[in-house]
């Protein structure tokens, strides 16, 4: 007993100690790292627009061949990927971490500042307005709480920085990665990453590593360290269902012409009840939730009242009995709808017809064929003709009810085991630096193209996500917190510096 608990007290000790060496480390590198974070949000990141992509680039290049990497530039026939690459020694295991370095696109109208790629710091007064900090007195004493508004702030420039940052500390600290490191720079991801998608094959062994980190998305809400184990994947569809073969006159032909909006209505209400749950046959085969896995769920520290405040709802829906539940299940989702004309443009017609764009979110156990299969089926089974482009006027005069639909490649779901050798190898590298356990996270709700390299490589995937929650992610006005600007540089140190066993 005695030999056991001093083990525990030397492990708490040392835990305690190597974070409280790394707190100091980066408050004091922080000024400096903060000013080349500036510095690389300051050029545009649209990949709409190549010679932009080609500036950042260069940066990359630069950047990290300073750090003692080896930078290939892997041209595509859209825009380079960056691979940077440190090999510590070749017995060692080798890890691959994606980032990426292009923004979504920006509409300077709507974004609080004269530009959305000149960062601006802010707080917050205590009536909640954000108000501007100039950059000198940010400079001379970031405050956690205090926030860089700017594309790309923390999508995904922020944790390219803490990782630079990182490995500027780990050369002060006098220590090398604990495994041989390879980083791709994605250009493209926001834009479904085409230009990675076409060097899978070639590359290949370049790309080849034992295990994958995805630095991308935010943290959990609490800010707490987090690793989430997988992500959905995506599947789309577009319905139109028809009426006359022009618009009528709702005076002549309202009650005689069939009003496709409501047929349209019909249909979609079909395919879920009220509470949310898809009434589509066979939608949900294959997922099994046993009570291990309920646990890990609702061990999450998840607040539904602090959730559906943020949203502004009354109740949720009941395909899960909580919110990490709800994401092991795909979902069914209307992503838009048009008939006819609204507004100022509101015409008294019957509409000629209704088009629906739907997504389909996925989970390793569920196709996204397979489920799009399902969707064409139940459509037929609403007693509707099923073709993928327009009627005819024969197939009109024909068929009471037509429908128009056509689907859209999926990119599917990854999942890695909890306890996988990766999963326990990260949970201990974060439990060292922070002294507790990280939030983990089964599956999250969104999709990351980077699923066709996990599959190329066949290696197991976690993401880290270190931004916060709340920074606005591809809308205007996206922000990074700088706490969590510090503790993503001391979760990169943590897991550097962890073996992999």
């Amino acid at each position: 007993m005695k030999t056991t608990f001093w083990i525990l007290n030397f492990l708490f000790v040392h835990t305690l100690l190597f974070s409280q060496n790394i707190d100091a480390l980066v408050m004091k590198k922080l000024p400096e790292a903060l000013k080349e974070h500036r510095e690389f949000v300051s050029l545009p990141c649209d990949a709409t627009y190549p010679e932009d992509m080609t500036a950042n680039v260069e940066w990359m290049k630069d950047a990290f061949t300073r750090r003692g990497f080896e930078v290939s530039v892997l041209e595509t026939e859209t825009v380079p990927l960056v691979l940077a690459e440190k090999i510590v020694d070749a017995s060692l295991p080798t890890v691959l971490f994606y980032l990426h370095f292009d923004g979504q696109p920006v509409d300077p109208s709507v974004w609080d500042q004269e530009d959305p790629f000149v960062p601006v710091v802010k707080k917050q007064n205590s009536a909640g307005e954000w108000e501007v900090v100039s950059y000198e007195e940010f400079l001379k004493k970031p405050d956690p709480e205090h926030r860089i508004f700017g594309r790309a702030a923390a999508d995904d420039k922020g944790p390219i920085l803490m990782v630079l940052t990182a490995m500027d500390l780990m050369k002060q600290l006098g220590r090398t990665p604990a495994f041989n490191m390879k980083i791709l720079l994605d250009g493209e991801e926001e834009k479904g990453s085409a230009g990675l998608k076409t060097t899978l094959e070639a590359n290949k062994k370049k790309y080849a590593a034992d295990h994958i980190i995805i630095m991308d998305g935010p943290a959990h809400p609490t800010n707490r360290p987090t690793l989430t184990f997988g992500c959905r994947g995506i599947a789309s569809a577009t319905l139109t269902v028809y009426g006359a073969q022009l618009p009528q006159h709702s005076g002549h032909f309202g009650n005689y012409a069939p009003n496709p909006a409501f047929r349209m209505a019909h249909l979609l209400s079909s395919m879920k009840d009220e509470d949310g749950r898809v009434l589509i046959d066979g939608f949900y085969d294959g997922i099994q939730l046993d009570d291990k896995t309920r646990k890990v769920l609702s061990d999450v520290p998840d607040k539904t009242e602090d959730i559906n405040d943020r949203l502004a709802i009354a109740e949720a829906e009941k395909v899960g009995s909580n919110y990490q539940e709800s994401l092991q299940y795909p979902s069914l989702n209307i992503r838009g709808m048009a008939s006819a004309w609204i507004g100022k443009q509101t015409r008294t017609i019957v509409p000629d017809k209704a088009t629906a764009q739907l997504g389909i979110r996925l989970v390793p156990e569920s196709d996204g064929d397979r489920l799009l299969g399902l969707l064409r089926s139940h459509i037929e089974s609403q007693g509707f003709y099923v073709i993928d482009r327009e009627p005819t006027k024969e197939e009109r005069l024909k068929h009471k009810k037509i429908a128009t639909f056509t689907g859209q490649k999926a990119v599917n779901a990854f999942r890695t085991p909890l306890d996988s050798p990766t999963g326990n190898w990260l949970t201990g590298a974060l439990k060292k630096v922070y002294g507790e356990e990280p939030v983990r996270i089964r599956t999250m709700g969104g999709t990351v193209p980077v699923v066709l390299l996990i599959e190329s490589l066949g290696a197991p995937a976690v993401i880290v996500p270190m931004v916060n929650m709340d920074n606005n992610q591809h809308s205007p006005n996206e922000n990074l917190r700088v706490g969590n600007f510090i503790n993503g540089v001391k979760t990169c140190i943590g897991i550097f510096s962890q073996p992999i066993n």
